[in-house]
């Protein structure tokens, strides 16, 4: 069964609201909703920082920055964030079926985290490496305590890391602005990504990255068992990656609808896209529907309400067609 979700945030601020519209949208696979609206507390960055154990974050006009203790408004992560559950807990009473979880990666957290003296986490090899382990172990109660508050699930971690192929790729700007910093190998950054997944033990885990160049092999050796991509964005040269996913029994998280927009997005063109897709992918979709789940092509934080529904409305319609 070809299945419909998000991929994590939504336009507002009211999480009561948010927590509604997933669960009423997307029956199959709802997740919890991310709220960026409200600020840096709630953004990608700063749901990851109230995520994390044992280091101390603060927030300074650049972003957030690692410190010895946790910040006043570390604190207010933490404690968004522990609102946010009571909001999704309290909707979701006697709620079974499975149900997403979304945090950002161990590099996109070391891209845009700053070290206690400045630069970025990236620069430090030392940082990197106790930011990522730190992630992980923060990943794992993180799990815990949503496995508790909606006991009849099966939960499934999504980590976003739309910075990783810059990292790769050496495209980070050092804090002047007029560098760059140095490329990941492949090998180490499959590590710190393995560390993370891992956190998730025996359950589905899922890397997103909306980037054109998505190292789909390399999340599939960091023990991903699914992949998130925008499927208009995608390079050519990740198809054949992407069509082995397929192949091995693996699941692929398709981004066919835009996540912004003023035209009502339709369940035709969802559908029409998906199968575009799998024909260049030389995949039947007979054979392949009930390892596609349909989401908008990034976050809904940019999208009016309204059109927020629509996509998630659409995206469940063609869920259901290919089915």
């Amino acid at each position: 069964m070809t299945r419909a979700s998000g991929i994590g945030s939504l336009p507002g601020e009211d999480a009561h609201e948010a927590a509604r519209v997933v669960l009423g949208e997307l029956p199959d696979l709802p997740h919890l909703p991310e709220l960026p609206a409200r600020g840096a507390l709630a953004d990608l960055t700063g749901r990851a920082v109230a995520v994390v154990a044992d280091l101390g974050f603060d927030l300074q006009p650049a972003g957030w920055r690692l410190t010895d203790a946790a910040g006043v408004d570390h604190r207010r992560a933490r404690s968004l964030l522990a609102q946010d559950l009571d909001a999704f807990e309290e909707a979701s009473q006697g709620l079974t079926g499975t149900l997403k979880v979304q945090v950002a990666g161990p590099w996109t957290l070391a891209a845009t985290v700053e070290k206690p003296r400045g630069d970025k986490v990236l620069s430090d090899h030392g940082a990197r490496r106790d930011l990522a382990q730190a992630l992980a172990e923060g990943v794992r109660t993180h799990l815990a305590d949503v496995a508790r508050r909606v006991p009849g699930v099966e939960l499934v971690l999504q980590v976003d890391e739309p910075a990783l192929p810059a990292v790769l790729a050496a495209r980070v700007p050092t804090a002047s602005g007029f560098g760059r910093h140095r490329s990941v190998t492949p090998p180490v950054a499959s590590e710190a990504l393995e560390w993370v997944l891992d956190a998730a033990g025996d359950r589905l885990t899922v890397v997103h990255c909306c980037d054109a160049e998505v190292p789909v092999g390399l999340l599939r050796s960091a023990g991903a068992g699914a992949v998130s991509v925008d499927v208009a964005t995608l390079a050519v040269t990740a198809y054949d990656e992407l069509a082995t996913v397929l192949d091995e029994g693996g699941t692929a998280l398709l981004g066919v609808l835009p996540a912004t927009g003023s035209a009502a997005p339709s369940v035709k063109a969802a559908v029409e896209r998906t199968m575009r897709l799998l024909d260049m992918l030389g995949l039947d979709p007979a054979e392949v529907s009930d390892r596609l789940v349909l989401t908008p092509a990034c976050g809904l934080a940019g999208a009016t309400p309204a059109y927020a529904r629509a996509v998630l409305a659409a995206l469940r319609g063609a869920a259901e067609a290919l089915t």
